[in-house]
Protein backbone atom coordinates (compact mmCIF):
# COMPACT_ATOMS: atom_id res chain seq x y z
CA UNK A 1 0.00 0.00 0.00
CA UNK A 2 1.26 3.42 -1.11
CA UNK A 3 0.38 6.44 0.59
CA UNK A 4 -0.55 8.53 -2.40
CA UNK A 5 -2.26 5.83 -4.19
CA UNK A 6 -6.45 6.46 -4.54
CA UNK A 7 -7.13 2.95 -2.45
CA UNK A 8 -4.70 4.16 0.08
CA UNK A 9 -6.58 7.82 0.12
CA UNK A 10 -10.02 6.26 1.10
CA UNK A 11 -8.38 3.54 3.12
CA UNK A 12 -6.76 6.14 5.63
CA UNK A 13 -10.28 8.38 5.36
CA UNK A 14 -12.19 5.83 6.62
CA UNK A 15 -9.23 4.39 9.34
CA UNK A 16 -9.00 7.82 10.00
CA UNK A 17 -13.13 8.26 10.97
CA UNK A 18 -12.63 4.76 13.22
CA UNK A 19 -10.11 6.46 15.22
CA UNK A 20 -12.04 9.59 15.54
CA UNK A 21 -15.36 7.72 16.63
CA UNK A 22 -14.18 7.20 20.22
CA UNK A 23 -12.94 10.59 21.08
CA UNK A 24 -16.52 12.25 19.45
CA UNK A 25 -18.91 9.19 21.35
CA UNK A 26 -17.20 10.76 24.44
CA UNK A 27 -17.11 14.51 24.21
CA UNK A 28 -20.29 15.04 21.70
CA UNK A 29 -22.86 14.66 24.44
CA UNK A 30 -20.91 16.99 26.87
CA UNK A 31 -22.83 20.03 26.96
CA UNK A 32 -25.70 18.46 27.53
CA UNK A 33 -25.60 16.77 30.74
CA UNK A 34 -27.85 19.61 32.58
CA UNK A 35 -30.52 18.64 29.87
CA UNK A 36 -30.06 15.14 30.30
CA UNK A 37 -29.91 15.26 33.59
CA UNK A 38 -33.70 17.22 33.88
CA UNK A 39 -35.13 14.89 30.97
CA UNK A 40 -34.18 11.51 32.24
CA UNK A 41 -35.21 12.63 35.42
CA UNK A 42 -31.76 11.47 37.18
CA UNK A 43 -28.49 12.73 38.87
CA UNK A 44 -25.47 14.22 37.83
CA UNK A 45 -23.30 10.99 39.03
CA UNK A 46 -25.41 9.24 37.00
CA UNK A 47 -25.29 11.12 34.23
CA UNK A 48 -21.46 11.08 34.84
CA UNK A 49 -21.77 7.43 34.93
CA UNK A 50 -22.83 7.17 31.10
CA UNK A 51 -19.18 8.62 30.36
CA UNK A 52 -17.31 6.36 32.29
CA UNK A 53 -18.85 3.08 30.96
CA UNK A 54 -18.20 3.98 27.88
CA UNK A 55 -14.58 4.44 28.51
CA UNK A 56 -15.18 1.34 30.28
CA UNK A 57 -16.55 -0.35 26.80
CA UNK A 58 -13.87 0.75 24.96
CA UNK A 59 -10.77 -0.33 26.98
CA UNK A 60 -12.69 -3.88 27.58
CA UNK A 61 -13.46 -4.19 23.75
CA UNK A 62 -10.03 -3.54 22.71
CA UNK A 63 -8.73 -6.00 24.71
CA UNK A 64 -11.27 -8.77 23.07
CA UNK A 65 -11.27 -7.45 19.96
CA UNK A 66 -7.97 -6.90 19.06
CA UNK A 67 -6.42 -10.67 20.10
CA UNK A 68 -9.26 -12.39 18.37
CA UNK A 69 -8.76 -10.27 15.02
CA UNK A 70 -5.03 -11.75 15.20
CA UNK A 71 -6.73 -14.73 14.89
CA UNK A 72 -9.78 -14.10 12.89
CA UNK A 73 -8.79 -11.35 10.53
CA UNK A 74 -9.68 -7.58 10.80
CA UNK A 75 -12.17 -7.33 8.20
CA UNK A 76 -15.14 -9.64 10.03
CA UNK A 77 -14.54 -8.59 13.56
CA UNK A 78 -14.78 -4.80 12.00
CA UNK A 79 -18.05 -5.33 10.36
CA UNK A 80 -19.44 -6.60 13.09
CA UNK A 81 -18.70 -4.07 15.21
CA UNK A 82 -19.73 -1.29 13.52
CA UNK A 83 -23.17 -3.12 13.30
CA UNK A 84 -23.50 -3.72 17.19
CA UNK A 85 -22.25 -0.21 17.53
CA UNK A 86 -24.50 0.97 14.84
CA UNK A 87 -27.54 -0.74 17.12
CA UNK A 88 -26.27 0.53 20.28
CA UNK A 89 -26.49 4.03 18.82
CA UNK A 90 -30.08 3.94 18.11
CA UNK A 91 -30.28 2.21 21.35
CA UNK A 92 -28.97 5.55 23.37
CA UNK A 93 -31.29 7.88 21.05
CA UNK A 94 -34.37 6.19 22.28
CA UNK A 95 -33.21 5.06 25.53
CA UNK A 96 -36.20 5.69 27.83
CA UNK A 97 -34.74 5.94 31.12
CA UNK A 98 -30.84 6.30 32.38
CA UNK A 99 -30.73 2.73 33.11
CA UNK A 100 -31.07 2.10 29.25
CA UNK A 101 -28.70 4.68 28.56
CA UNK A 102 -25.77 3.31 30.76
CA UNK A 103 -25.93 -0.40 29.47
CA UNK A 104 -26.13 0.95 26.04
CA UNK A 105 -23.01 3.46 26.83
CA UNK A 106 -21.33 0.35 27.31
CA UNK A 107 -22.33 -1.59 24.36
CA UNK A 108 -21.45 1.47 22.22
CA UNK A 109 -18.24 1.67 23.55
CA UNK A 110 -17.56 -2.04 22.95
CA UNK A 111 -18.33 -2.51 20.08
CA UNK A 112 -17.24 0.70 18.56
CA UNK A 113 -13.83 0.09 20.23
CA UNK A 114 -13.29 -2.69 16.84
CA UNK A 115 -12.81 0.59 15.07
CA UNK A 116 -10.46 1.90 17.03
CA UNK A 117 -8.03 -1.29 17.65
CA UNK A 118 -8.53 -2.35 14.03
CA UNK A 119 -7.74 0.75 12.39
CA UNK A 120 -4.19 0.56 14.11
CA UNK A 121 -3.66 -2.83 13.68
CA UNK A 122 -4.63 -2.37 9.59
CA UNK A 123 -1.91 -0.02 9.58
CA UNK A 124 0.42 -2.07 10.84
CA UNK A 125 -0.78 -5.17 8.65
CA UNK A 126 -0.19 -3.19 5.68
CA UNK A 127 3.09 -1.21 6.49
CA UNK A 128 6.47 -0.94 8.35
CA UNK A 129 9.07 1.45 9.23
CA UNK A 130 8.78 5.67 8.34
CA UNK A 131 5.63 4.19 6.01
CA UNK A 132 3.97 2.83 8.59
CA UNK A 133 5.15 6.19 10.94
CA UNK A 134 3.65 7.96 8.18
CA UNK A 135 0.11 6.53 8.08
CA UNK A 136 -0.20 6.28 12.06
CA UNK A 137 0.88 10.26 11.86
CA UNK A 138 -2.68 10.15 9.96
CA UNK A 139 -4.49 8.86 12.29
CA UNK A 140 -3.28 10.34 14.78
CA UNK A 141 -3.74 13.95 13.72
CA UNK A 142 -7.63 13.19 13.61
CA UNK A 143 -7.58 11.15 17.00
CA UNK A 144 -5.56 13.94 18.57
CA UNK A 145 -8.05 16.94 17.19
CA UNK A 146 -11.26 14.85 17.45
CA UNK A 147 -11.34 15.28 21.33
CA UNK A 148 -10.81 18.95 21.12
CA UNK A 149 -13.70 19.70 18.26
CA UNK A 150 -15.94 17.50 19.29
CA UNK A 151 -17.48 19.48 22.14
CA UNK A 152 -17.75 22.12 19.44
CA UNK A 153 -19.90 19.78 16.98
CA UNK A 154 -21.92 18.30 19.98
CA UNK A 155 -22.70 21.78 21.08
CA UNK A 156 -24.31 22.67 17.78
CA UNK A 157 -25.71 19.51 17.11
CA UNK A 158 -27.34 19.98 20.60
CA UNK A 159 -28.82 23.29 19.56
CA UNK A 160 -31.13 22.24 17.36
CA UNK A 161 -31.96 18.46 17.84
CA UNK A 162 -31.19 17.96 21.62
CA UNK A 163 -29.50 15.70 23.76
CA UNK A 164 -30.79 12.47 21.65
CA UNK A 165 -29.84 14.32 18.25
CA UNK A 166 -25.93 13.80 19.26
CA UNK A 167 -26.39 9.64 19.45
CA UNK A 168 -28.35 10.26 16.21
CA UNK A 169 -25.77 11.95 14.47
CA UNK A 170 -23.19 9.11 16.56
CA UNK A 171 -25.64 6.38 14.58
CA UNK A 172 -25.21 8.43 10.85
CA UNK A 173 -21.38 7.72 11.69
CA UNK A 174 -21.46 3.94 12.57
CA UNK A 175 -23.70 3.92 9.18
CA UNK A 176 -20.71 4.97 7.54
CA UNK A 177 -18.22 2.49 9.58
CA UNK A 178 -20.50 -0.09 8.68
CA UNK A 179 -20.95 1.19 4.39
CA UNK A 180 -16.97 1.71 4.33
CA UNK A 181 -16.14 -1.80 6.03
CA UNK A 182 -17.89 -3.26 3.40
CA UNK A 183 -16.93 -1.15 0.18
CA UNK A 184 -13.55 0.41 1.09
CA UNK A 185 -11.67 -2.26 3.89
CA UNK A 186 -9.85 -5.26 2.61
CA UNK A 187 -8.74 -8.06 4.58
CA UNK A 188 -5.41 -7.25 5.42
CA UNK A 189 -4.25 -10.13 7.52
CA UNK A 190 -3.94 -13.13 5.23
CA UNK A 191 -4.51 -16.22 7.04
CA UNK A 192 -1.25 -17.88 7.17
CA UNK A 193 -0.13 -15.09 8.94
CA UNK A 194 -3.04 -15.51 11.80
CA UNK A 195 -2.41 -17.04 14.95
CA UNK A 196 -3.59 -20.30 16.05
CA UNK A 197 -4.57 -22.17 19.60
CA UNK A 198 -7.92 -20.70 20.57
CA UNK A 199 -8.41 -18.79 24.04
CA UNK A 200 -5.20 -20.43 24.98
CA UNK A 201 -3.10 -18.47 22.43
CA UNK A 202 -5.21 -15.62 23.18
CA UNK A 203 -3.91 -15.26 26.62
CA UNK A 204 -0.26 -15.91 25.67
CA UNK A 205 -0.17 -13.64 22.92
CA UNK A 206 -0.94 -10.78 25.28
CA UNK A 207 1.65 -12.56 27.80
CA UNK A 208 4.38 -11.77 25.02
CA UNK A 209 3.24 -8.52 24.02
CA UNK A 210 3.57 -7.32 27.83
CA UNK A 211 6.83 -8.93 27.73
CA UNK A 212 8.75 -6.65 25.27
CA UNK A 213 10.34 -3.95 26.44
CA UNK A 214 10.83 -1.44 23.57
CA UNK A 215 6.54 -1.96 22.96
CA UNK A 216 5.67 -1.15 26.89
CA UNK A 217 8.20 2.21 26.54
CA UNK A 218 6.67 3.40 23.02
CA UNK A 219 2.96 2.65 24.65
CA UNK A 220 3.64 4.36 28.13
CA UNK A 221 4.55 7.35 26.20
CA UNK A 222 1.78 7.27 23.74
CA UNK A 223 -1.30 6.20 26.85
CA UNK A 224 0.60 9.01 28.90
CA UNK A 225 0.68 11.80 26.12
CA UNK A 226 -3.45 11.17 25.98
CA UNK A 227 -3.45 11.26 29.85
CA UNK A 228 -2.00 14.70 29.34
CA UNK A 229 -4.57 15.53 26.68
CA UNK A 230 -7.57 14.52 28.70
CA UNK A 231 -6.45 16.25 31.89
CA UNK A 232 -6.42 19.46 29.53
CA UNK A 233 -9.76 18.69 28.03
CA UNK A 234 -11.36 18.29 31.22
CA UNK A 235 -10.06 21.46 33.05
CA UNK A 236 -10.06 23.85 30.24
CA UNK A 237 -13.22 25.26 30.58
CA UNK A 238 -13.00 25.81 33.92
CA UNK A 239 -9.68 27.59 33.42
CA UNK A 240 -10.33 29.56 30.44
CA UNK A 241 -13.79 30.94 31.76
CA UNK A 242 -13.63 30.58 35.60
CA UNK A 243 -10.23 31.88 36.08
CA UNK A 244 -8.64 33.46 33.20
CA UNK A 245 -12.37 35.24 32.69
CA UNK A 246 -12.89 34.39 29.30
CA UNK A 247 -16.41 34.15 27.86
CA UNK A 248 -17.59 30.65 25.89
CA UNK A 249 -16.54 32.12 22.12
CA UNK A 250 -13.66 32.89 23.73
CA UNK A 251 -12.94 29.60 24.81
CA UNK A 252 -14.24 27.69 22.23
CA UNK A 253 -11.97 29.74 19.75
CA UNK A 254 -8.79 29.00 22.32
CA UNK A 255 -10.23 25.45 22.23
CA UNK A 256 -10.08 25.46 18.08
CA UNK A 257 -6.54 27.32 18.06
CA UNK A 258 -5.18 24.07 20.44
CA UNK A 259 -6.83 21.46 17.99
CA UNK A 260 -4.81 23.25 15.04
CA UNK A 261 -1.68 23.53 17.10
CA UNK A 262 -2.35 19.65 17.17
CA UNK A 263 -2.69 18.96 13.85
CA UNK A 264 0.18 21.37 12.19
CA UNK A 265 2.83 19.58 14.13
CA UNK A 266 1.10 15.45 13.15
CA UNK A 267 1.14 17.07 9.58
CA UNK A 268 5.34 18.40 10.12
CA UNK A 269 6.10 15.00 11.74
CA UNK A 270 4.60 13.46 8.90
CA UNK A 271 6.56 15.68 6.52
CA UNK A 272 9.50 15.27 8.49
CA UNK A 273 9.87 12.14 8.41
CA UNK A 274 12.93 11.27 6.20
CA UNK A 275 14.64 13.77 7.77
CA UNK A 276 14.32 13.11 11.22
CA UNK A 277 13.50 9.47 12.39
CA UNK A 278 10.17 8.78 14.59
CA UNK A 279 11.78 7.90 17.70
CA UNK A 280 14.01 11.24 17.48
CA UNK A 281 10.35 13.51 16.95
CA UNK A 282 8.85 10.93 19.80
CA UNK A 283 11.79 12.54 21.99
CA UNK A 284 11.07 16.14 20.85
CA UNK A 285 7.47 15.66 21.57
CA UNK A 286 7.99 14.74 24.76
CA UNK A 287 10.39 16.64 25.65
CA UNK A 288 8.33 19.51 24.89
CA UNK A 289 5.32 18.24 26.17
CA UNK A 290 7.67 18.24 29.67
CA UNK A 291 8.94 21.63 29.62
CA UNK A 292 5.98 23.99 28.74
CA UNK A 293 3.87 21.76 31.36
CA UNK A 294 6.69 22.51 33.96
CA UNK A 295 6.83 26.25 32.86
CA UNK A 296 2.87 26.20 32.71
CA UNK A 297 2.84 24.65 36.64
CA UNK A 298 5.31 27.71 37.39
CA UNK A 299 2.75 30.28 36.00
CA UNK A 300 0.11 29.08 37.62
CA UNK A 301 1.21 28.46 41.32
CA UNK A 302 3.45 31.50 40.97
CA UNK A 303 -0.21 34.00 42.37
CA UNK A 304 -2.56 35.28 39.93
CA UNK A 305 -2.54 32.77 36.42
CA UNK A 306 -1.54 35.74 34.09
CA UNK A 307 -3.40 35.63 30.34
CA UNK A 308 -0.88 35.55 28.17
CA UNK A 309 1.32 33.32 29.46
CA UNK A 310 -0.82 30.93 30.49
CA UNK A 311 -2.61 30.72 26.95
CA UNK A 312 1.02 30.65 24.94
CA UNK A 313 2.30 27.76 27.16
CA UNK A 314 -0.41 25.32 26.52
CA UNK A 315 -0.94 26.25 23.06
CA UNK A 316 2.67 25.06 23.00
CA UNK A 317 2.47 22.12 25.63
CA UNK A 318 -0.82 20.60 24.05
CA UNK A 319 0.90 21.18 20.17
CA UNK A 320 3.93 19.27 20.99
CA UNK A 321 1.72 16.07 21.77
CA UNK A 322 1.46 16.00 17.58
CA UNK A 323 5.15 15.06 17.62
CA UNK A 324 4.01 12.01 20.00
CA UNK A 325 0.87 10.40 18.95
CA UNK A 326 1.62 8.94 15.91
CA UNK A 327 5.41 8.37 15.92
CA UNK A 328 4.93 6.37 19.64
CA UNK A 329 2.08 4.14 17.98
CA UNK A 330 4.29 3.36 14.69
CA UNK A 331 7.40 2.41 17.04
CA UNK A 332 4.96 0.28 19.75
CA UNK A 333 3.21 -1.53 16.84
CA UNK A 334 6.29 -2.32 15.11
CA UNK A 335 7.73 -4.37 17.94
CA UNK A 336 5.09 -6.22 18.03
CA UNK A 337 4.26 -7.22 14.32
CA UNK A 338 2.94 -10.53 14.47
CA UNK A 339 0.52 -9.48 17.16
CA UNK A 340 -0.23 -6.52 15.57
CA UNK A 341 -4.23 -6.70 16.59
CA UNK A 342 -2.98 -7.80 20.58
CA UNK A 343 -0.67 -4.25 20.92
CA UNK A 344 -3.21 -2.12 18.92
CA UNK A 345 -5.55 -3.87 21.85
CA UNK A 346 -3.15 -2.80 24.58
CA UNK A 347 -2.30 0.26 23.35
CA UNK A 348 -5.75 1.74 23.63
CA UNK A 349 -6.62 -0.04 26.58
CA UNK A 350 -4.25 2.09 28.66
CA UNK A 351 -4.94 4.70 26.84
CA UNK A 352 -8.99 5.14 27.65
CA UNK A 353 -8.03 3.68 31.25
CA UNK A 354 -5.46 6.83 32.09
CA UNK A 355 -7.67 9.55 29.98
CA UNK A 356 -10.78 8.36 32.45
CA UNK A 357 -8.30 8.70 35.54
CA UNK A 358 -6.63 11.99 34.25
CA UNK A 359 -10.21 13.48 33.76
CA UNK A 360 -11.36 13.65 37.20
CA UNK A 361 -8.08 13.82 38.81
CA UNK A 362 -7.70 17.85 37.51
CA UNK A 363 -10.80 18.89 39.62
CA UNK A 364 -9.19 17.74 42.72
CA UNK A 365 -8.88 21.35 43.60
CA UNK A 366 -12.06 22.52 42.68
CA UNK A 367 -12.98 25.03 39.67
CA UNK A 368 -10.80 27.99 41.19
CA UNK A 369 -7.74 26.56 40.22
CA UNK A 370 -5.41 25.71 37.15
CA UNK A 371 -2.73 24.03 39.21
CA UNK A 372 -4.00 20.31 39.10
CA UNK A 373 -4.17 20.38 35.06
CA UNK A 374 -0.53 21.61 34.89
CA UNK A 375 0.55 18.55 37.50
CA UNK A 376 -1.00 16.39 35.70
CA UNK A 377 0.01 17.46 32.56
CA UNK A 378 3.65 17.73 34.05
CA UNK A 379 3.71 13.91 35.22
CA UNK A 380 1.66 12.90 32.36
CA UNK A 381 4.75 14.27 30.39
CA UNK A 382 7.57 13.02 32.67
CA UNK A 383 6.35 9.63 32.55
CA UNK A 384 5.92 9.66 29.19
CA UNK A 385 9.75 10.81 28.47
CA UNK A 386 10.81 8.27 31.19
CA UNK A 387 9.52 5.18 29.53
CA UNK A 388 10.98 6.66 26.25
CA UNK A 389 14.63 6.94 27.93
CA UNK A 390 14.60 3.53 30.10
CA UNK A 391 12.35 1.04 28.25
CA UNK A 392 13.35 1.93 24.59
CA UNK A 393 16.95 1.34 25.06
CA UNK A 394 18.69 -1.46 23.19
CA UNK A 395 16.93 -4.46 21.62
CA UNK A 396 16.96 -4.68 17.99
CA UNK A 397 17.85 -1.48 15.72
CA UNK A 398 14.72 1.27 15.05
CA UNK A 399 14.07 1.87 11.50
CA UNK A 400 15.79 4.52 10.54
CA UNK A 401 14.75 7.97 8.99
CA UNK A 402 14.85 7.20 5.62
CA UNK A 403 15.11 4.31 3.36
CA UNK A 404 12.91 1.76 4.72
CA UNK A 405 11.40 -0.83 2.59
CA UNK A 406 7.67 -0.85 2.93
CA UNK A 407 6.10 -4.20 3.57
CA UNK A 408 3.64 -4.76 0.98
CA UNK A 409 -0.20 -5.13 2.11
CA UNK A 410 -1.75 -8.61 2.13
CA UNK A 411 -4.24 -9.81 -0.86
CA UNK A 412 -6.36 -11.66 0.71
CA UNK A 413 -9.64 -11.81 -0.19
CA UNK A 414 -12.08 -9.49 1.10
Amino acid sequence: MTTTSKASVSLMTMLALLSALGPFAIDMYLPAFPQMMQDLNTTAASIQLTLTTFMLGMAVGQLVIGPLSDQFGRRKPLLIGALACLAASVLCAVAPNIETLIGMRFLQGFAGAAGVVLARAIVSDSARGVHAAKQFGILMAVGGIAPVLSPLAGGGVIGFAGWRGVFWALAVLNLLMVIGSITIVKESLPREHRSKGGVKELFASTGRVLGNRRYLGFTFAFAFAMAAMFGYISASPFVYQNILGLNPTAFSLLFAVNALGITITSVVGVKLIGTLSPLRMTYIGASGLVVFSAGLLAVVTAGNTPLFPTLALLFLAISSLGFIFGNAAALATDQVKKYAGTGSAVMGALQFTLAAIASPLVGLAGEGSATPMAIVMLVAGGIALLSLITLTRGGAPLPAAAGQEERQPATASR
